[in-house]
Order: C-alpha cells, then structure tokens, then sequence
C-alpha cells in the first residue's frame, strides 16, 4: 500500500487551444479501486499516460511502484495468443496465467490460437488476465468492456472485485458501481475523490450541484436586492444634500451643517450596502465551476400510418452458409423500443445490417412496411474522416441544429474546427448521434451506440428517448441503459 501524489500538474498537447488539465492536485492508495469519469474529451485516456510518464507535463507525479496499462500493444496478432499474453504479463507460470483466464470464463484453449483470430471480447479478457500477473504494478485500465456482451461485462465485474487496487476508465454505470470504493472524477475546474462506488459519487455530486445552484440563486436574489437599496440610498443623499442650498422656509435659513451629517450618514449606509453587494458577487463567482450543463436533447420523429414498421418470419440469416440467425421472428411496432440482446457472434449486428438493406444472405420473410425512414447510428467511428463541414454536407443535416445537439453533449465550440480523425472515440461516436437526432424517421436503428460516451451523455439519451418515444431497434450492452430504455427485447441466441 503506498500513494500516488498529483501536484500542480498542468498539461496541453502541441499545437491545442487550451491546457487539458490546469494546475491540477490530487492523491490516492494503490489499495484502492478507483474508478475514473469525466465528460468526453476532458482527459481521462491523456491522466492515463502522464501517470504512465509518457506525456511531458509541469508539475509533478510521484508515485511509489510501476504503472502497468490495459489494453497493452500486441506487436505480433498473428503471433499465438499465449505470446500476447506474454507480452503484456513480462513473465509467469503457466498455472498462474489458467487460474486468471478460467476466472474469466476462457480456457487454455485459446492460447495456442492466433491473438488476432480471437473475438474481440476474447482479446479483452486475456489481456484483462495478463494484466494482474506477476504483481508488483498498478493497473491502469482504460475502456475494458466496449467488445464485451453483458454476460462478459458482469464476468469482468466479478473478476475486477476480487482484486485490490487498479485504476478503471469506464462508463458502465453497473460496472463501476460492481468493482470502485473510490470515484476520481474529472470536473469542469479541477479532479475530485470520493470514497464509495459511482452511484454514491453521483447522488454526492447531484446534492452539492443543488446546493451550489440555490445558493447561487439566493446570492442572486440577494445581489439584486442591495443593487435597489443603494440607487434608493444614493438618491435620497442626493435630495438632502440638495436641501443645504434651498432658500428659506417659514422665514428661517436650512441648517447645514444637520442636512450635510444626515447626508453623509445617507453615503456612508450607500457604500456599506455597496460592501455587501461586492462580498455577495464575490461568493458568487465561487459556485457552480463544476456543475456540468446537461441541457436536454429534443428529437423529431416522424409518424407512420402502419401500426407494424418491420416484421420476420422464419427467419435465417448466415454467412458462407453458416447461419447466425435461425427461425427468427419478431414485429417491431410504432413506438416500441427493442433491445436486441445475446452473446457476441449471435447475430446482432448482421440483423440491424440487412434491416438497414445492406447485402446479407437470408431465407424466410423479412419487410420492412412501405416507406419507412430509418436513420442509422453504425456501430464503428473508424470511417470518419476529414472536417466536421464535409461531414454535415454529405450527411445532409442542418449545421446550426447540428453543432447545437453536439454543444448539448458537451462540445467546446474549438472542437468543431479540428480534424474528425483527432476526436476522441466517444466524441466520434457523439457526432454520429448527432447526426441521427436531426434526422426526422420513422425508425431509429442504433448499434451500440453508447461505446465511448461519457455518462452524462448516457443519461441525456435516457431523458431524450423517454420523452419522445421514437421507434427504436438497437444493440447495446449496458444494462441500466437497457433497463430505462427498451419497451421489449428480442433475443437472439436461444
């Protein structure tokens, strides 16, 4: 057990607008299990590699044992797997390497298989194993369940939870409430810890936000009171000051010297209600800098007359002559929100890929109802390519509605002149969300489309699809999503 101290660290890439993080301070126990948030873009995946000593930086990082990172490079994929594992791991027995890999769900079969013929999520758990072998570092994991199915998502929870001390980047609120004690969140002004999972971090921050936001309307309620009070002030000492050079009444001569005590009395209450005003404004300027906006999505959908939008029966679908999908069948009707569930490899993506009328090889009855709208939100961000103008012209969306939804996810206006290829992974995935939620259709289909998204972004599709009620077909393995969202789910693997 030792620390990890941050201290006055400030950091900004070459060439970048602004600092990504500024003179920022903090600590934590390599006993803890700490899990890392914060709004796309403002640096969870850059504290990774400062901690790891790979960015130049002011400030300092002091940190009492070696850093090891999740997920590490494979140099050779075409190598076996168990030469993978031994790059990440540096070195181990053979028995340690089975004891990881059986808790979590692989056997040793996989390790005389190429890395790169192994799933995606077969990856992720044999470099997740290789990880915790041989000791003596601290693990820093970024993003471990964006391959994994929900069964691979709670083995990885069970697996994270019988460990002690690792850093988690992830967005997967039950993930994180399953294996954290302590949250590090990424704010608008600075880089908090709290101890407890993220559920306990959330209603934390959801009380102190409230509090700072009613006393920053009692302050403002209060600074507009004293603004009347020393105008009322400051023309009453005006009007007596005034009276000292009258002329007479009743015979006799103002009294001066009376008129101008009582006018000075009148100022020096102005200038004590001005005080008060600058100490007022002065608290005020203290609140609300890590708030984050979270401004409500709107969406548009439109209306078909059939009550049924897509339908199957007996459906298969397969590659090659191999079916993925067998005696299929479902209706999707307007309003619904179907969650299509099942194991990686069942078929997910090949069925939201021949509803979308790409070429997919198919025996049975599948229709969609005449002329049905879809907008599309592909599981891949790869593709994206060039400015964010060529990327609104091809897709034909409306700029201003555009760059309006992506400053509701959390956008710096500076983001829109950079290079798609240079956002984030999640800020990717955000422009294509953008892009379907201008779009006007009968029926949004989405594929993952919560890879990479920051959580507040999670939470403002939840408000979003709750309040207007599209017809939605989607693929995506976070539960409490899942759990909010679909009206029914369709099953795909028996």
């Amino acid at each position: 057990m030792s620390l990890i101290t941050v201290s006055g660290l400030t950091f900004a890439y070459d060439g970048s607008y602004d600092n990504v993080f500024e003179d920022v301070s903090f600590q934590f126990d390599t006993s803890w299990r700490l899990g890392l948030v914060g709004r796309n873009g403002r640096g969870k995946t850059t504290l990774l590699r400062l901690l790891r000593g790979g960015l130049a930086h002011e400030g300092s990082i002091t940190a009492g044992v070696p850093f090891r990172s999740f997920p590490a490079e494979v140099r050779d994929p075409g190598a076996p797997a168990r030469e993978a594992a031994l790059d990440a791991a540096g070195s181990f027995e053979e028995w340690e390497l089975s004891r990881e890999l059986s808790l979590l769900g692989l056997t040793d079969e996989v390790l005389a298989r190429p890395f790169c013929t192994l799933s995606g999520g077969e990856q992720t758990r044999l470099l997740l194993a290789a990880l915790f072998l041989g000791g003596g570092a601290f693990p820093l994991i970024d993003e471990p369940t964006n391959h994994l199915d929900r069964a691979g998502r709670e083995r990885v929870a069970a697996y994270l939870r019988r460990k002690d001390g690792f850093l988690l980047v992830s967005h997967d609120r039950a993930l994180l409430d399953a294996c954290t004690d302590h949250i590090i969140s990424l704010n608008r002004a600075g880089i908090d810890v709290q101890r407890g999972n993220f559920s306990a971090w959330q209603r934390e921050k959801e009380r102190r936000d409230a509090a700072e936001r009613a006393e920053n309307e009692k302050l403002r309620r209060e600074i507009g009171r004293l603004d009347a009070a020393a105008r009322r002030t400051s023309g009453w000492s005006d009007k007596v000051e005034r009276t000292k050079y009258g002329s007479k009444n009743s015979g006799l001569r103002p009294d001066r010297g009376y008129i101008g005590h009582k006018s000075a009395k009148m100022m020096q209450r102005a200038k004590a209600i001005e005080q008060r005003r600058e100490k007022a404004a002065a608290e005020k300027t203290k609140l609300l800098h890590d708030v984050e906006d979270v401004e409500a999505l709107k969406l548009w959908p439109l209306r078909h007359p059939k009550e049924v939008l897509a339908w199957a029966q007996d459906l298969t679908v397969g590659y090659g002559g191999e079916p993925v999908l067998d005696g299929l069948r479902f209706e999707v009707r307007r309003g619904e929100r179907v969650a299509l569930a099942g194991r990686s490899g069942c078929g997910k993506t090949t069925l939201l890929r021949l509803l979308c009328g790409c070429p997919v090889q198919y025996t049975g009855t599948f229709q969609l109802a005449s002329g049905v709208t879809l907008s599309v939100v592909p599981q891949d961000t790869s593709f994206l390519r060039g400015t964010l103008a060529a990327f609104i012209e091809e897709r034909g969306v409306e700029e201003t509605l555009f760059k309006a939804v992506l400053r509701k996810f959390g956008f710096p206006r500076e983001q829109f002149g950079k290079l798609l290829e240079h956002y984030s992974a999640g800020q990717r995935k955000k422009v294509l969300l953008a892009a379907s939620l201008c779009e006007r259709a009968h029926l949004y289909v989405w594929d993952e489309p919560l890879n990479y998204m920051d959580v507040f972004s999670r939470m403002q599709l939840e408000s979003l699809l709750l309040e207007f009620r599209p017809t939605l077909l989607f693929v995506e393995h976070d539960a409490a999503f899942c759990a909010k969202i679909a009206t029914s789910v369709l099953p795909l693997d028996g």
